[in-house]
């Protein structure tokens, strides 16, 4: 099988575009909502708000069923990082000595500062696990247990590495920070729309995501929030008119009354224009199912791997081979990384770079094919016997990219 049957779905970049971890092509689907909410609001003025009041909450079972989660526990809401700020701000209460949060020390770096700011408002500590260096690059789980002390108040871990591809041992992680009695949360801004996810089933107390990268829901696109129930009867920490229970909403009440679940985290007004990207988007997944995504995204992870092992010795595959320790993007690591993905651009072929020295290529399964795969490790290999096509341009301006 060399395809699936809905890239003509999407409406791709010219090209051979490998960068769907960074940023989603456009879908027909999406386009198609986002016309629509448009006209409501041409036609309708404020009267489409009749329609547009419980969007968000109706794209919820789709989101439930991309995470493993129930619909009450998860909600399209806000940005990733403002996302993070509200978790934290409703379940980070350090007590007593237990008061630090761990992370890693090659987490994205938005969720860093994030979590470095509630832990210095508190006097507690932001622990950080691995390295800051170019080694290494993957991640030791044993690691992370061994410093889930009695001090420790959270864990913050990625679903899938931004950097690696490498998918962790979520339910192990989970596992190990109950029982050093602290709440575990995920980013799944890597991981959501590529892999499956058991967030409920493993226990994980909350997670953030994106929603403009596999989800392709679009630039700008509202992300999302999951909250396990046992966290339910929790006020969120920083309370907002629509996370109000929307019953009593418009009622104008002065005390808040929080929405059903996850609901009660959201905060400001949702973005329509934007969310219906997103509405578009999760169509094409209730259709296919992330079960059918994940097969044909570890069959053409595994192609470039293989590809690369076999025709490009001069670099180095650091994503893990092992299918269920791998995400879905490749990594690679070149010393001259940054100027080969700008010559890769250059011959039509879209990668990522990510300094110092990797290339990132997310072979899609909705939308790629082994061709393209074969297209780019072509590509990368003619660059490599030819180094005076690009090394001249290893210095020039900076290369478009999305985190």
């Amino acid at each position: 099988m060399t395809r699936l049957p809905w890239r003509e779905s999407f409406l791709l970049p010219t090209g051979t575009y490998l960068d769907g971890n960074s940023l989603g092509p456009a879908t027909l689907a999406a386009r198609t909502a986002i016309e629509r909410r448009f006209r409501q609001w041409h036609h309708h003025g404020v009267g489409a708000w009749d329609d547009w009041f419980g969007l968000a909450e109706r794209l919820r079972p789709a989101l439930a069923r991309l995470v493993g989660a129930h619909p009450d526990e998860v909600v399209p809401t806000g940005g990733i990082t403002v996302n993070l700020h509200a978790l934290l701000a409703g379940l980070y209460r350090p007590d007593g000595e237990r008061r630090a949060i761990v992370a890693l020390a090659r987490e994205f770096p938005s969720d860093l500062y994030a979590l470095r700011s509630w832990t210095e408002r508190h006097g507690a500590e932001l622990r950080l696990v691995g390295g800051d260096g170019p080694e290494p690059e993957l991640v030791d789980e044993a690691e992370i247990e061994a410093v889930l002390g009695a001090d420790v108040a959270a864990l913050w871990v990625p679903a899938v590495t931004y950097r690696a591809g490498q998918r962790l041992d979520l339910a192990r992680l989970t596992r190990a920070a109950h029982a050093a009695g602290a709440w575990i949360g995920v980013d799944a801004a890597h991981s959501i729309g590529a892999l499956p996810h058991a967030f409920h089933d493993d226990g994980v107390d909350a997670a953030v995501w994106c929603s403009y990268k596999y989800l392709n829901g679009g630039p700008g696109a509202p992300g999302g929030l999951y909250l396990h129930r046992r966290h339910h009867a929790r006020d969120p920490g920083l309370p907002g008119w629509w996370g109000h229970d929307k019953g009593t909403q418009f009622e104008m009440r002065p005390t808040f009354a929080p929405a059903e679940g996850a609901a009660a985290w959201q905060i400001g007004t949702p973005p329509i224009l934007a969310l219906a990207g997103l509405e578009g988007a999760l169509a094409i997944f209730e259709e296919v199912g992330i079960d059918a995504v994940r097969e044909r995204s570890l069959e053409l992870t595994a192609r470039l791997l293989e590809a690369v092992t076999e025709r490009l010795p001069e670099v180095e595959a650091i994503t893990p081979r092992d299918p269920v320790r791998r995400g879905g993007h490749v990594a690679l690591r070149h010393d001259s990384a940054r100027a080969l993905s700008q010559a890769l651009r250059a011959e039509g072929v879209i990668p990522d770079h990510r300094p110092p020295d990797l290339l990132r290529l997310a072979p899609v399964a909705l939308y790629n094919d082994d061709a393209d795969v074969d297209r780019a490790v072509d590509a990368l290999r003619t660059l490599l016997d030819d180094p005076g096509r690009w090394r001249l341009g290893a210095a020039g301006g900076a290369e478009p990219s999305v985190p």
